[in-house]
C-alpha cells in the first residue's frame, strides 16, 4: 500500500470511543495548542479524570478548520526528544477535540456553544496580537474582529442564558506569551463591555463569576515533520493534522485551588504547578531557558555553528551554557536550589534534542532586546550578590557586540529593531574597540540602563572582544577559568 491509498484518520480506523461531552471552548487551532492544552486534556480523559471535549475555534475564521471535521477532530502527535538523556520516539492520538468553527461562517454555532451548560472553560493562544481590542468592534458585528470582543459578546450571550448565575461563568485560561495574560484579557473584556455600554450587572459578573487566570505554558512545538510520507506509511493511515513535539512541557497556572479541583491536571502527572503567584517561575523560565539561548547563540554562531543542536554537540559550548546556567544564573534566582538545577538540566536536554533543528540565526532575531530582557538582570544580581563577574554573560554580551560589527550585519542580514542596529553600527564606526565598547554599554536604549557604570564591565568585555576578534570564540572561550578553578567569582 502506497502512501497516496493509505486511508485517512478517522475514529473508525483507530477504534476511538465517541467524543466526548463538550466541555471546553479553544480559540486556536494552531499546532502549539494541539501539542499542549489538547494533549493534556487527552491526557486528562485518558484517565477518566475530566471526560471534556473541546471545541476549536479559529479566531479569524478561514477553510483550514475544516481538516479538524474532515477528521472527526483526531490527529496524531508525535513525542520526539530526549527523556533523561534517553531518546524518545512516540505516537498518540489526541482524541479530546470533537469539531471546528469557523466564527465568521458559524457565528450562531458559536452562540449556540457559549448557551450549552456543559461549556467550562476557555483556552486560548491567539498570538500575542491577539490579546488587543479594535476600536472598529462592535456589539451586533457578525462576529466582532477581535479576540476580546468575541470573547465579551460569548460571555454576554452566556449571562443573558443563565439569569447572570453567579455558579455558571467561565473559567479563561489565555496561553499567550505576555505577562499576566489573563489579567490583561480580563481588563480588554471588561474595556470592550464600556465601550459597548452593556450592562452593570454583566460587568460584575464577568469580575465575580468568571475566572481568568494568568499562565505561563513551555513546550517546543516543531509542527508538522518534513518526512509525512514515512510517518504515515509507519502509523498505516494518512493524517493531514500531523503534529510533533519534544517530550518536556511545563505549565504554571495562577489561579484559585478551585480551577485545581476541576481542572487535575496535576493528579494525571503532568508538569502542572498551580500557584497565587506565577512571578517567579516566568523569572525562572526567561532567565535560565531563554537566558541560556541568549547566552549560547551568538557565540555558538561565530564559531560557525548553525543549530542549538550542532552547539550542544561540541563540548566547548555545551560547558559553557551548563556552567553558565549553574554558575552564574542558577545562584541570581531564590528558588530552592535543587529545583532550579533540576531545571536546568532540562534545558540542557532540551537544547540537545536530535529532532529539533533550532537555527542560531533564528534565535538571534533582535538580541538586543532579548539580552536586555534574559541576561541583564542575572548580571546585576550576579555583580551584587557575588561582588565579581558573571565571566560566561559578559563573554556572551562581548560575542553580541562582535555578532553586531557592521561587516557582519551586511553578510547575515541580521534582523533587529532599526534603531538598535543604528546605534551599533554608529558605535562600531568610531573605529577603536576601545571606544566602541563603551559607547554600547552606556547606551540606555539598548539595555534600559547605563552598563558602562557597573565596576570592570567595560574593561572585560573589551578583552573579550579582543580575544573573540584576535582568536576566534573557542580560543577566547578557553581564558574562562573552568567552575572552582582560583580566580573564578
Amino acid at each position: 500500500m502506497t502512501t497516496a491509498t493509505l486511508p485517512p484518520l478517522t475514529r473508525s480506523h483507530i477504534g476511538a470511543p465517541p467524543a466526548p461531552t463538550e466541555r471546553v471552548l479553544q480559540f486556536g487551532e494552531g499546532v502549539f495548542l494541539r501539542a499542549f492544552v489538547d494533549w493534556m486534556i487527552d491526557e486528562l480523559n485518558g484517565r477518566n479524570l475530566f471526560n471534556g471535549g473541546v471545541v476549536v475555534v479559529k479566531p479569524r475564521g478561514g477553510k483550514s478548520i475544516e481538516q479538524f471535521n474532515h477528521q472527526n477532530g483526531l490527529y496524531t502527535l508525535l513525542t520526539r526528544g530526549l527523556r533523561d538523556r534517553k531518546p524518545v520516539d512516540e505516537s498518540r492520538v489526541i482524541q479530546c477535540i470533537t469539531r471546528g468553527i469557523d466564527p465568521i461562517t458559524q457565528w450562531d454555532t458559536l452562540l449556540t456553544i457559549a448557551r450549552d451548560p456543559n461549556i467550562r472553560f476557555v483556552v486560548s493562544n491567539t498570538t500575542e496580537a491577539g490579546i488587543a481590542v479594535d476600536p472598529d468592534d462592535a456589539l451586533d458585528a457578525v462576529p466582532p474582529k477581535s479576540f476580546p470582543a468575541k470573547l465579551t459578546r460569548l460571555l454576554l450571550e452566556r449571562f443573558k442564558v443563565t439569569d447572570g448565575d453567579i455558579k455558571k461563568g467561565w473559567i479563561v485560561l489565555p496561553c499567550e506569551l505576555i505577562e499576566a495574560n489573563g489579567d490583561t484579557l480580563r481588563r480588554l473584556v471588561l474595556q470592550t463591555a464600556n465601550a459597548w455600554d452593556l450592562p452593570v450587572d454583566f460587568k460584575s459578573w464577568v469580575q465575580t463569576a468568571c475566572i481568568f487566570c494568568n499562565t505561563l505554558v513551555d513546550r517546543i512545538v516543531t509542527g508538522k515533520p518534513a518526512d509525512t510520507a514515512a510517518i504515515d506509511a509507519k502509523l498505516g493511515y494518512k493524517d493531514e493534522l500531523l503534529n510533533a513535539a519534544e517530550p518536556y512541557h511545563a505549565l504554571v497556572v495562577e489561579g484559585p485551588k478551585s480551577v485545581a479541583d476541576e481542572l487535575p491536571l496535576d493528579r494525571a502527572g503532568l508538569n502542572v504547578i498551580w500557584t497565587d503567584n506565577a512571578a517567579p517561575y516566568r523569572t525562572r523560565k526567561v532567565r535560565l531557558l531563554n537566558g541560556a539561548h541568549t547566552m549560547l547563540v551568538l557565540a555558538a554562531f561565530l564559531a560557525g555553528h548553525d543549530t542549538v543542536r550542532q552547539a550542544m554537540e561540541d563540548s566547548t559550548f555545551r560547558d559553557f551554557v551548563r556552567d553558565g546556567l549553574l554558575e552564574e544564573i542558577v545562584p541570581t534566582l531564590d528558588q530552592p536550589k535543587e529545583e532550579l538545577e533540576a531545571f536546568a538540566a532540562a534545558v540542557l536536554e532540551r537544547f540537545a534534542n536530535p529532532f529539533v533543528e533550532h537555527r542560531l540565526l533564528a534565535i538571534a532575531m533582535n538580541s538586543t532586546s532579548k539580552f536586555k530582557a534574559r541576561l541583564v538582570g542575572s548580571l546585576n544580581d550576579y555583580i551584587t550578590r557575588k561582588s565579581a563577574l558573571p565571566k560566561r554573560i559578559v563573554f556572551s554580551l562581548a560575542s553580541l557586540i562582535v555578532f553586531y560589527e557592521g561587516t557582519l550585519l551586511r553578510a547575515h542580514e541580521v534582523q533587529d529593531d532599526a534603531k538598535a542596529i543604528a546605534a551599533l553600527r554608529a558605535a562600531w564606526a568610531l573605529g577603536d574597540i576601545k571606544k566602541t565598547v563603551p559607547a554600547i554599554l552606556a547606551d540606555e536604549s539598548l539595555w534600559g540602563e547605563d552598563l558602562a557604570r557597573l565596576p570592570g564591565l567595560t574593561e572585560a568585555v573589551i578583552a573579550d572582544v579582543i580575544a573573540i576578534k584576535d582568536k576566534g570564540v573557542k580560543a577566547a572561550l578557553t581564558l574562562i577559568p573552568s567552575p572552582g578553578t582560583p580566580g573564578e567569582g
